[in-house]
């Protein structure tokens, strides 16, 4: 929006062309979504608090402490992050791009799966929203849809290809199947978020710190002299995906501001869906969809370690961890919160190098 006046008014006012050039764009996404969510959400908290009454239902099978220090806690915080987010990647990004509208769509369509969950949960006073298969088919819907935006746009040379990183030109094919590929990691990267979220600020800067990943990814990757340099595949307009990662990290500061221990509210399925559904969709438009297994590797061990549990119950009758997922192994095995969060913190920030390494080691 911002960005189409400011290319009208450039040609008048030298000062601004400065915002032509993504860095700036990201860094303003960053900062008026920051600016949005601690002007609106001490606002947004109150109105949630007000309706939701008794708040987020607490897991009676969680860690016991839990239902005495979180009981009353509104969920929904996910609102005020995509409200940030929306309004910020409206005012910077380039709304003539594609890729921008399908991470939106995603995000959106994902935060409305969970806010409805999330709706039921309240209004109930239970932890069981709604149809588990239900909610899975309407997320692989949604995803399905973008992907096949996503291979419209790419290049004939990429499209239904699963890039492997380490390797300069390794594509696998997989033609139109590229679609379920596709949104398995969008799916999966969703999910993956949402079964992370348990703690107080846990989920909000592990997907900070991927999104500041993919924004530097996005950049490379929609950059012909940068991608060439690095060997990776050239994806024509991701870059402007730099601005949404942007608006992201500054919708999550903003909402950390409010979910630090102890927490004046939750993301709820709202938030973690969409901030997950966006990671995956970032991931599959950038040519990056492995790598963002190892970049989101702590969603991944949390989303294993559930796996593992369920499977081993049913199979032996025994539990691999004291409960699942696995910070509530740790809560139980006499770890303090802030221990966990901040640990956990530190698993993803190395995670994160460790996939950026991809961009230099093929």
């Amino acid at each position: 929006m911002l960005y189409l006046l400011i290319i009208e008014l450039s040609d008048t006012f030298t000062f601004f062309n400065a915002f032509r050039y993504l860095t700036t764009r990201t860094g303003a996404a960053l900062l008026t979504a920051l600016f949005v969510i601690f002007m609106f959400g001490p606002a947004i908290i109150a109105m949630l608090r007000v309706r939701q009454g008794k708040g987020q239902p607490i897991r009676k099978d969680g860690p016991q402490r839990h239902i005495v220090e979180k009981q009353g806690t509104p969920t929904m915080g996910g609102l005020m992050i995509l409200f940030g987010i929306v309004v910020s990647t409206l005012l910077w990004a380039d709304l003539r791009n594609l890729y921008v509208w399908s991470v939106l769509f995603v995000m959106l369509g994902f935060g409305a799966i969970g806010f409805y969950d999330d709706f039921l949960k309240v209004t109930k006073s239970t932890t069981q929203g709604f149809s588990g298969r239900i909610r899975l088919l309407l997320e692989i819907l949604i995803a399905g849809l973008a992907v096949l935006v996503i291979m419209r746009l790419s290049d004939p040379a990429s499209a239904g290809k699963l890039a492997v990183p380490f390797f300069k030109d390794l594509l696998i094919p997989f033609g139109l199947f590229f679609v379920f590929v596709g949104a398995f990691v969008i799916v999966g990267a969703g999910n993956s978020v949402n079964l992370t979220d348990g703690l107080d600020g846990l989920a909000i800067v592990p997907v900070m710190i991927a999104a500041g990943s993919f924004g530097l990814i996005s950049y490379i990757v929609g950059n012909a002299v940068f991608a060439d340099y690095l060997n990776v595949h050239f994806v024509r307009g991701s870059g402007e995906l730099a601005v949404l990662c942007g608006a992201m990290i500054g919708a999550g500061l903003g909402f950390l501001w409010f979910n630090a221990p102890p927490a004046m509210i939750f993301m709820g399925d709202t938030g973690s869906l969409s901030l997950g559904g966006a990671l995956g969709t970032i991931a599959v438009a950038v040519k990056h969809e492995i790598v963002l297994a190892v970049i989101g590797g702590l969603f991944v061990l949390e989303t294993v370690s559930v796996i593992v549990q369920v499977v081993s119950f049913k199979l032996t009758g025994k539990r691999v961890f004291a409960m699942a997922p696995l910070h509530h192994h740790f809560e139980q095995k006499g770890w303090k919160e802030p221990t966990i969060v901040i640990r956990f913190w530190i698993i993803a920030f190395v995670l994160a190098l460790i996939g950026l390494s991809t961009l230099k080691l093929r």
